[in-house]
């Protein structure tokens, strides 16, 4: 796991500058770091390392390729990087390597089959550039799913490139205005969804895409080499054609092999372990692969109705894990909030990225690399929120939009109004299909969109999916959050956090294979009686007693609400909202600012959008943003 950076045509010394954005990014990659500068001077490449495969110099990046056409910098792992290798060797591709790195597999496959042929082949998470010396040419890659981050753009007329939005503040002379565009997406789901960023002229690069730029690198081009839409259509249109423990028992291998992959490491390996399904079906079968106790790691809380470390203690007691737990406490949690802005680059406001790196931290002292259960509600059907998306819609849709609409609008201009569940029935109400009324059921806070000063008609991937794009309402659902809640919500939050403490996270149902299976699945094999994940649920009972998982799902979130009435939090959130600051800012209404404050402290009015703002002031406040 590292991080990389990379300027090209600067017009200022390119090497220092990109010497100062690997020093802002130094806890992706503290063991050691790197830096290409092309004979020309106009390329420059950074790379800051974690060393987890091929500890020695061997490893070491940038990295030339054998007969010096190609230069790399790349942050992630190739899982099977060794078969790439040993179809390089056997096709006399490659005669022998240096080392036992993937990035050297990984660069002579490029040299071998071409860009897309090659990572075509590979699986893994990642985020690559590559320079091609001979035509003058750079590409940026992405894994299939977005695991790990790459933003890229253009700064004073140059382009440069990045793992960590952070590291564009400090190249000399930066002066990007904030990307006012953006703010009432981040009002209203509390992050900022690709390709945008906090940035005017900064993007994410998308999963599963491959930018070009070649010399004086100021037009690119992208291309897809792996599209997850297209993904579930085939899946959906070739559905699985086995009995249910058929289903299971493939799932169970290809769940086996893409683990097996990624325990692969020159250093201590871990997993963190909840007490849900799918961090216990990663352990479990981790188990059934390792010779020694897996080491899993927990943390908990006393408050209660937030704590699952009890029953996760129960599962690594009867898997026989050797297992760690931290219980956290209130001044714990409150400690890392001034971390938060830095650690993420720009705003992000998905408060369980607090427990989240407090697992993290404690997992680093025992580990490198810890694996994860993320993917498993999006996979396989696990989220409450579809089962309620598709009861909603088979009562409205009996009844023809062009009678819904109207009396949509009449509900919302009425007095009914005023109250918050009048407010959502006639919003639902007055949606066209089952992705319109997914959308519009995380879209129901009124003032969301009123709290910029600033509004822009951005078009996104909510906006721009295709009604109807899959026959089957749940699974349409489920590509919409794999498309951008999954990726720039809890990727993110995982990524980031982790990655602050220098820990890599792997997370083997994001595999290629596992995925494409489950967009294979029919809806009957995920979901019986109202409960998800049910043929995940099938491998894990064969090796956890039914009845220890049978239990409500707590969440990895934290009482945030509590503690901001608590005179610390308090009073750190109110001089964040300070009227005076936020009229000099000129971005936010203070009046709708304050509105959606008082509410909460005087009359007990819970918004998840209190934290959006507080995070977004937060991270104003580091100096980060440019007005």
């Amino acid at each position: 796991m590292c991080g990389i950076a990379g300027v090209c045509n600067f017009a200022r010394n390119g090497k220092k500058n990109v010497e100062r954005m690997k020093e802002r990014m130094i806890h992706r990659g503290p063991d050691a770091s790197g830096t290409y500068v092309s004979e020309d001077g106009n390329v420059v490449l950074g790379h800051r390392r974690l060393s987890v495969i091929d500890l020695s110099e061997n490893g070491s990046q940038p990295m030339l390729s054998h007969n010096g056409r190609y230069v790399i910098a790349y942050n992630g792992e190739i899982y099977n990087y060794k078969f790439v290798a040993q179809k390089l060797l056997a096709e006399g591709k490659v005669h022998k390597f240096r080392g036992s790195s993937d990035t050297e597999v990984l660069l002579e496959a490029f040299e071998a089959y071409g860009i897309k042929q090659a990572i075509s082949m590979c699986k893994g998470m990642f985020a690559i550039s590559l320079y091609d010396k001979e035509e003058k040419t750079l590409y940026l890659l992405r894994d299939r799913v977005g695991e790990k981050p790459l933003y890229y753009g253009m700064v004073n007329g140059s382009f440069v490139f990045a793992s960590d939005a952070g590291c564009f503040s400090v190249l000399d002379d930066f002066s990007n205005p904030i990307n006012r565009k953006v703010l009432d997406l981040y009002f209203v789901h509390g992050y900022i969804p690709a390709p945008y960023s906090i940035y005017e002229d900064i993007f994410k690069l998308e999963p599963g895409t491959i930018l070009r730029i070649s010399y004086p690198f100021k037009q690119w081009e992208i291309e897809s080499y792996w599209d997850m839409k297209e993904a579930a259509r085939f899946g959906q249109n070739n559905l699985f054609k086995g009995s249910r423990k058929e289903a299971a028992d493939e799932l169970e291998r290809l769940l086996k092999e893409s683990i097996a992959g990624q325990m692969a490491a020159d250093v201590p390996v871990g997993a963190f372990l909840s007490a849900g399904i799918d961090s216990s079906t990663v352990v479990a079968l981790m188990q059934t692969l390792h010779k020694e106790k897996v080491k899993t790691f927990t943390i908990g809380m006393e408050e209660k109705g937030y704590n699952e470390a009890v029953f996760a203690k129960e599962i690594a007691e009867h898997l026989g894990t050797e297992h760690t737990e931290l219980y956290i406490s209130e001044q714990d949690a409150i400690g890392v909030i001034p971390k938060l802005g830095y650690m993420f680059g720009e705003p992000f406001a998905d408060s369980s990225q607090i427990p989240t790196y407090l697992v993290s931290k404690m997992t680093r002292e025992h580990v490198t690399v810890s694996l994860s259960g993320d993917g498993g509600d999006e996979l396989f059907c696990g989220y409450t929120s579809y089962a309620s998306v598709e009861r909603i819609w088979n009562k409205m849709k009996a009844v023809p939009y062009v009678i819904r609409k109207p009396v949509s609008e009449l509900v919302l201009k009425s007095p009914l109004n005023r109250k918050q569940i009048y407010r959502v029935k006639g919003k639902l109400l007055g949606t066209k299909g089952p992705a319109d009324l997914y959308i519009c059921s995380n879209e129901t806070e009124p003032l969301a969109r009123k709290i910029s000063l600033y509004h822009g008609n951005c078009s996104y991937k909510h906006s721009e999916y295709q009604e109807g794009f899959l026959g089957e309402t749940n699974h349409n659902i489920m590509l919409m959050d794999m498309l951008m809640y999954h990726p720039d919500d809890i990727l993110v939050k995982v990524d980031r956090a982790a990655m602050a403490v220098s820990l890599e996270t792997r997370v083997p149902m994001l595999d290629k294979d596992v995925v494409e299976f489950a967009w294979s699945l029919p809806i009957d094999y995920e979901r019986e009686n109202g409960i998800g994940k049910q043929v995940l649920r099938d491998v894990l009972y064969r090796y956890v007693p039914k009845e220890m998982m049978e239990r409500p799902k707590k969440g990895f979130s934290i009482p945030i609400d509590k503690w901001l009435k608590k005179p610390q939090l308090r009073e750190w959130a109110e001089n964040l909202l300070d009227r005076n600051k936020l009229k000099e800012q000129n971005l936010l209404d203070p009046d709708v600012v304050w509105k959606i404050w008082e509410d909460f402290i005087l009359r007990d009015v819970w918004r998840i959008q209190i934290w959006y703002i507080l995070m977004f002031q937060e991270w104003l406040r580091l100096g980060e943003g440019r007005q």
